[in-house]
């Protein structure tokens, strides 16, 4: 299905990469590196280099912590969304933010795309990603309530329930207004689930592609691939990127990613071994 993503446009075949952007002091990840505006303005420059599609800017890690408010997480992205929007007319910019008030401001400022990673846990977000036009993402977490972990969750098929709670979330944005090429389904990796949730998900995303809607998969650095492999966070890029293949052959679409070069050479090299996609060059044995 062909991807709207605000003011950009993809075609059924294009696979994109969307870099993460984190305002945040505590990120599990980049432990604070883009905290700074003028430093996640850099990062920004990076990943724009590099060949991302999209930046998915968010003010509040995940994890728990300490808590942020609507204001505070307003204060830490709507500005910058409106500094990269102007430096950047034609990219596509997505903030990750389960609020409605800070859904509208972003958009406000720039923002195309409302990355709901808490599964509609403010049911007004659909509304508006359809006022302003915008993409949403559809994210299953099991009903969980944002920035908590998971403990003890059991599904019984979690596949099941991704498929039926993500397609849910879609047709009620839908119904609310968001055009269907503007909806994006998540299975949201480690979101609600233990390791061997996230692991049976990547193993069975294909289901998920079958439904017809578009498919993003967030796997970097998360904790079902390091607790598979036993390695900490900064040493799990090997194994993102077996994730990665495997998504990919199954037909996922956007790659929410850390490191945008090496995630695109795997989604690339698969597609075309998947026969989706042309070699760059095929000269030899040729000339």
């Amino acid at each position: 299905m062909t991807l709207k993503l605000g003011r950009q446009s993809f075609s059924d075949e294009a696979t994109l990469m969307m870099a993460i952007v984190n305002r945040t002091p505590d990120s599990f990840y980049d432990k604070g590196a883009t905290w700074a505006e003028d430093k996640a303005f850099d990062r920004v420059a990076q990943v724009v280099d590099e060949g991302a599609e999209i930046v998915d800017i968010g003010g509040i890690k995940a994890a728990p912590g300490v808590f942020i408010d609507a204001a505070e997480e307003k204060e830490r992205v709507v500005s910058f969304v409106a500094r990269v929007r102007e430096k950047y007319p034609d990219l596509v910019i997505s903030v990750d933010t389960w609020r409605a008030e800070v859904g509208r401001a972003v958009c406000e400022a720039g923002a195309d795309v409302l990355n709901d990673a808490w599964g509609g846990a403010d049911p007004e977000l659909v509304d508006v990603a359809a006022a302003f036009d915008a993409a949403i993402i559809c994210t299953h977490t099991g009903g969980v309530t944002p920035r908590t972990r998971p403990y003890r969750i059991e599904y019984d098929d979690v596949v099941a329930s991704a498929i039926a709670d993500t397609t849910a979330y879609a047709e009620r944005a839908l119904a609310a207004g968001v055009a269907r090429e503007s909806i994006v389904i998540d299975p949201a990796h480690d979101f609600g689930k233990n390791t061997f949730h996230s692991l049976e998900l990547t193993r069975r995303l294909d289901e998920m592609v079958a439904t017809g809607w578009p498919v993003l998969v967030s796997l970097s650095n998360k904790d079902f691939v390091g607790e598979t492999l036993d390695l900490p966070v900064g040493e799990r890029l090997t194994g993102t990127l077996a994730a990665t293949a495997i998504s990919a052959l199954a037909g996922a679409r956007i790659y929410r990613v850390h490191e945008v070069v090496e995630t695109r050479q795997v989604v690339d090299m698969v597609n075309t071994i998947a026969g989706r996609r042309l070699p760059q060059r095929a000269i030899r044995g040729l000339q």
